[in-house]
């Protein structure tokens, strides 16, 4: 059995959260490039230059990326053969999400209840999606996720009757009306199976999931690079303008499900989807 105080998970959540909104995973920031120089029109192509000379003003300024500093999302595998001392683990957490966004200086973002609006002035509480894993080693990879992408997102509870044609012109569909309002060029993070919950944790896993790796499904695979492909044919382009980069990516994620349903969720994430990892 494998101690681990849960000062030590404050502190890494902290600074999880203030690395993840300040330097972009650097297979994203290839992407952007990419995009870059995809783009024929000059508007779509200023535009990408300009959102790759923001990466470069935070790194160098060391300031968050996007002004929406996002709620913490904090994905946290622990090992069963972990004992966690010195206080309760969820505290920990939000301790942590506390100390990131206020010695961090990031945006808080979080109200106490959705209808008074009472700003809780530290971005807590976190969205903790917590398992129990093998091993003796607590994995947490923080996604602080801004919510003009957020409002973009929509699930769907299909029949087992709809096919694979039904689930692309869904995805499509979700990012055609979300246009240019997740500040595109975006990630797309889709979630097939489960039930009505665990379908949009899918998707929003998806996109924690690095921009250069595929779903290891062949079917899967195939789908994610069909869906790119029609989703960039929309040609709402780098924030809306208009271009060949509408996403970066799409990512899907699968669970088993029931016989007599078939979830669908899409999660949007901006062309800022950031997620950071530490293993204690």
């Amino acid at each position: 059995m494998r101690e681990i105080h849960v000062e030590q998970i404050e502190n890494t959540v902290a600074e999880l959260l203030i690395r993840a909104n300040k330097v972009l995973p650097s297979d994203l920031r290839d992407c952007i490039c990419a995009g870059e120089c995809a783009e024929t029109e000059a508007l779509p192509k200023k535009i990408m230059g300009t959102l790759l000379e923001n990466l470069d003003a935070a790194t160098e300024l060391d300031v968050p990326i996007c002004q929406d500093t996002g709620m913490a999302v904090l994905f946290i595998e622990v090992g069963q053969d972990v004992h966690i001392v010195g206080g309760s683990f969820e505290d920990a957490v939000n301790r942590g999400v506390a100390k990131g966004y206020t010695e961090g200086l990031l945006r808080k973002s979080v109200v106490r209840d959705p209808l008074d609006r009472v700003n809780t002035e530290d971005n807590t509480p976190g969205i903790i999606h917590t398992r129990i894993v093998d091993g003796d080693k607590i994995r947490i990879t923080a996604a602080p996720k801004g919510f003009g992408s957020e409002n973009m997102s929509q699930m769907h509870m299909f029949t087992p009757s709809a096919n694979k044609e039904d689930l692309m012109n869904f995805v499509v569909d979700v990012v055609r009306q979300a246009g240019g309002n997740p500040c595109p060029p975006m990630v797309v993070g889709v979630g097939f199976g489960g039930d009505f919950e665990y379908c949009a944790y899918l998707a929003k896993k998806a996109l924690c999931r690095p921009v250069s790796v595929r779903n290891a499904n062949p079917v899967y695979k195939e789908m994610e690079d069909e869906l790119l492909k029609r989703v960039n044919a929309l040609s709402i382009g780098p924030q809306g303008f208009g271009g060949r980069t509408t996403a970066l990516a799409v990512n899907i994620e699968t669970a088993p499900t029931h016989i007599a349903g078939l979830p669908a969720a899409v999660n949007i994430g901006c062309h800022v989807t950031r997620h950071a990892t530490a293993v204690l």
